[in-house]
């Protein structure tokens, strides 16, 4: 891949002393996914808000969640024209995700510009990635065109689905048939890992490139997991449907509430659900949504909304949201592109070896390897002399 120009800009790893900057054009919603790893470059699989947590965490456990996450700035004299945040996909790097990117609208090289140098900046100097995804609002019509002039193509489309309090109430009221209703813990990351692969289709896997390890747990994100939960007030609970006869999982939630705060009483609770299911088991829809409903009302009796997505190709989830009258709340793109990064050529290192003189008594007879010819000296020179 052939560098691209700088174009006068400065990019650069995001500092502390950059974020006082960054609140004057961000949204608060780009502020919360500047996580922790941004700034002391540690690794963490939820994105964390809490700065703070930086000047906790020692070097020696910095260095032990790997992959890290990166955020860089373009600095023009000194004043910041953007910034980029991206992290691992899965857990062997192959696949990296561009989280967001910013730029700020004054540039002096063009939002375009700026945008171009620090997505292409990442491209070339994350050299473990293959493959990267991005996920934008597809009224986003300038960031989309900034990335589809960077090569990446969509993929799928998401819709975001929202079910408001009352008709929670009424979905809470059936009793689920779920009798195999199981924990989510390590020993089932093979059961999830292959609900996950059946649940997508061939293109959207190859892109993810998950395995079985992505399933899984370290201790480590565990502990900086429940204590970003704690501090935010929020609550997570999971499950997955086990069908015994198959040995295979069937159906999985993942629920993060947000608990009631003393300055949140008078705004309106939105609680977040990511759900999949077999596609031979689309029956399991009203069971694992009448669950959850039950959960999210024992959690705010006081009522409460219910936001999950679905893609396009899931055909039977759109029908039974739109069947309960799920109103939709946005829609988003997926987009993705591949990457190849050039081998350094060995051809010299080589030539320097002599292969050609060192392997001249194993070279066939028939068909001679064409070698390095060699001038040597004439020490002495025969003549034919007449004997006496």
């Amino acid at each position: 891949m052939q560098s691209f120009p700088v174009l006068g800009n400065t990019i650069r790893p995001l500092q502390h002393r950059d974020l006082e900057f960054i609140q004057r054009f961000a949204s608060p919603h780009d502020l919360e996914q500047i996580a922790v790893s941004d700034l002391s470059g540690c690794r963490s699989r939820q994105k964390l808000s809490l700065h703070q947590l930086a000047s906790w965490l020692p070097a020696p456990v910095q260095t032990l969640l790997n992959p890290y996450v990166r955020a860089y700035v373009s600095e023009c004299n000194g004043i910041i024209q953007g910034f980029i945040r991206v992290s691992p996909f899965n857990n062997n790097s192959s696949t990296w995700q561009i989280d967001r990117v910013v730029v700020l609208p004054e540039a002096q090289n063009g939002q375009h510009n700026v945008g171009t140098q620090l997505i292409r900046y990442c491209l070339e100097s994350c050299l473990e990635a293959r493959t990267w995804v991005l996920q934008v609002d597809i009224n986003q019509k300038d960031t989309i065109a900034l990335y589809r002039q960077n090569g990446f193509q969509p993929l799928a489309q998401f819709t975001d689905w929202e079910i408001s309090s009352d008709r929670l109430k009424e979905i809470a009221q059936h009793s689920p048939d779920l009798p195999n209703l199981m924990p989510v813990s390590n020993a089932d990351a093979s059961l999830l890992y292959q609900l996950d692969t059946a649940a997508m289709p061939p293109q959207i896997r190859q892109v993810y490139d998950l395995n079985v390890d992505d399933f899984r747990a370290k201790t480590i994100d565990k502990l900086i997991n429940h204590g970003s939960l704690l501090i935010n007030q929020l609550q997570d609970v999971s499950g997955y449907v086990y069908e015994p006869q198959r040995k295979a999982a069937i159906g999985y939630f993942y629920l993060l509430l947000q608990r009631p705060t003393v300055n949140q009483s008078e705004e309106k609770l939105v609680h977040h659900c990511q759900l999949t299911v077999h596609p031979a088991y689309t029956w399991l829809y009203p069971e694992l949504t009448s669950q959850i409903a039950q959960i999210v009302i024992k959690q705010s009796p006081e009522g409460a909304g219910l936001q999950l997505s679905s893609a396009d190709y899931q055909p039977e989830r759109e029908d039974y949201l739109e069947g309960i009258q799920a109103q939709r709340q946005g829609h988003s793109l997926l987009m993705a592109r591949s990457v190849w990064h050039k081998i350094r050529e060995t051809k010299p290192v080589l030539d320097g070896l002599q292969l050609s003189r060192m392997l001249s008594g194993l070279q066939p007879t028939q068909k001679p390897i064409p070698g390095r010819i060699e001038t040597l000296p004439q020490q002495h020179q025969h003549t034919d002399e007449p004997l006496q």
